[in-house]
């Protein structure tokens, strides 16, 4: 008998707790469906907008039905595509301060995003076009430095070097391409017998080496003369100028005699 009340009591507790507790469990099981059920009806209700807004941006094709998609579909992929495709369209009309602002708003919106880098460089690039070689410059000094570690790093760097040299900043082009070229260069095979370097061409180091090319060799400084010795010798130690050798006389006039 005891063995068969041991064997009962843990049903008996649980009989007791689903009793005391049915409302507060069968209320968590609701909100937990309810939950679920959401969540399912959020996730189709984006799917659903996302396709929707692609299927639009695929449509567009003016500026105003591409910001149609970034009003109607805020937040969404296509969204974020549209401020680019607007701020091209802009750009290939020669608008660039609407294209910059376009893409400012982007930058603004989707901080995260991973075209960021390549809208400020569309920025830069339209700041060139304007003449704005300062503010341009200024731009791609940025991208190098925060995306280094991406393809935007070596495009941005690459892009200062004609800037530079148009301001005769000829050794900070330099500077800036032999960066390049320890940088983005790929490690190749490295024999151990020799120390010649062996790392693999990348476009951006082929196109440092162009830039190269086309700078002026540095100045050499001009060497400085041997102590206590004088630039131009004084006049008392220059050499003597030659005698005036007088002419031989004429065919048969008598020579003199000397004396």
């Amino acid at each position: 008998m005891a063995t068969e009340s041991t064997s009962l009591e843990p049903a008996v507790e649980a009989s007791v707790f689903w009793l005391r507790f049915q409302k507060e469990i069968a209320a968590a099981l609701i909100v937990l469906l309810l939950a679920t059920a959401g969540y399912a009806a959020y996730r189709f209700y984006i799917h659903r907008r996302n396709d929707a807004g692609a299927e639009l941006l695929g449509k567009a094709k003016t500026p105003q039905e591409f910001q149609e998609v970034i009003t109607s579909y805020s937040g969404t992929p296509a969204g974020a595509s549209a401020y680019l495709l607007l701020a091209e369209k802009q750009r290939s009309e020669k608008k660039f301060t609407e294209a910059n602002s376009t893409l400012q708003a982007f930058t603004d919106k989707y901080p995260d995003h991973d075209f960021v880098p390549t809208a400020r460089l569309g920025m830069a690039a339209n700041l060139e076009a304007m003449g704005k070689n300062d503010e341009a410059l200024a731009i791609y000094q940025q991208v190098a430095a925060k995306y280094s570690n991406t393809y935007n790093g070596p495009l941005a760097m690459i892009s200062e070097v004609p800037l530079l040299k148009a301001k005769g900043r000829s050794d900070e082009a330099r500077r800036v391409c032999e960066e390049i070229l320890t940088k983005y260069r790929m490690p190749g095979q490295q024999a151990e017998t020799t120390t010649r370097d062996d790392r693999l061409e990348t476009v951006w180091a082929g196109e440092a080496m162009r830039q190269l090319r086309s700078l002026k060799p540095p100045e050499q400084p001009k060497p400085a003369p041997p102590a206590g010795a004088a630039a131009n010798p004084p006049p008392m130690l220059a050499a003597p100028s030659a005698a005036p050798v007088a002419p031989p006389p004429p065919a048969g006039v008598p020579t003199p005699k000397k004396p």
